[in-house]
């Protein structure tokens, strides 16, 4: 069994634990043997359940980063690349609802989802060609982590087979953010940040328990 075949059984095992059972339940232990993994193994690749979901996260940002080689606006290229991501999660769906749910209880999770996404819109920004470093840099990415939380909220409520409420939602939060429009066709130039503009990427954005956290 490959290393990619190994960490697919056990995701897909850790995420039916986390619908049946809910995320806290979730142990790598109980995941690998769920998946008749060896032990071992599984130990050498995972130290702890929240590894899973940072596996996870990659796989998505592998997805969403591969080139298909269309051409497009920043904001085209970026709506293509957050679709492929959510494509990964909707394999998992009901496991990753589920860490939804446990996110707001779990501080030292909200913080680690929080982390984690900023940089992986951060590899989404740059493959899209917008800057990432500096203020501008720190700009771009915290309104890409924004618009990607919006998106998260529509998908967890979205039950249609193609997406289309999330997409449709994705789209409108890129309407929204007027400022990161500005910056998508403007790289060099600093835009003016909309009041209270990508205030949910920040840290804390978890820890609202009427909606979930930006996921991986």
């Amino acid at each position: 069994m490959t290393d990619e075949q190994f960490d697919t059984a056990l995701i897909r095992a850790a995420m039916a634990q986390a619908e049946l059972h809910g995320w806290r339940r979730v142990s790598v232990v109980e995941a690998a043997r769920e998946a008749g993994l060896p032990l071992d193994r599984a130990r050498l690749r995972y130290r702890s359940s929240a590894c899973i979901l940072l596996r996870l996260g990659v796989l998505a940002d592998q997805a969403a980063l591969i080139d298909d080689g269309s051409d497009g606006t920043a904001r085209e290229r970026l709506f293509d690349m957050l679709m492929r991501r959510f494509d990964v999660l909707q394999q998992y769906r009901e496991g990753v609802r589920a860490v939804l749910r446990a996110a707001p209880y779990d501080p030292a999770l909200a913080l680690m989802l929080a982390a984690e996404t900023r940089d992986s819109m951060a590899w989404m920004a740059q493959a899209a060609g917008l800057q990432t470093q500096g203020l501008n840099g720190a700009i771009s990415v915290g309104g890409l982590t924004g618009i990607w939380l919006q998106a998260v909220r529509a998908w967890d409520r979205d039950d249609s087979p193609d997406l289309a409420g999330t997409m449709a939602a994705l789209d409108r939060a890129f309407d929204r953010a007027g400022w990161a429009a500005r910056m998508l066709g403007h790289g060099d130039r600093a835009p003016e940040m909309d009041e209270g503009a990508g205030m949910e990427a920040g840290p804390d954005a978890g820890f609202n328990t009427d909606e979930p956290p930006a996921l991986l």
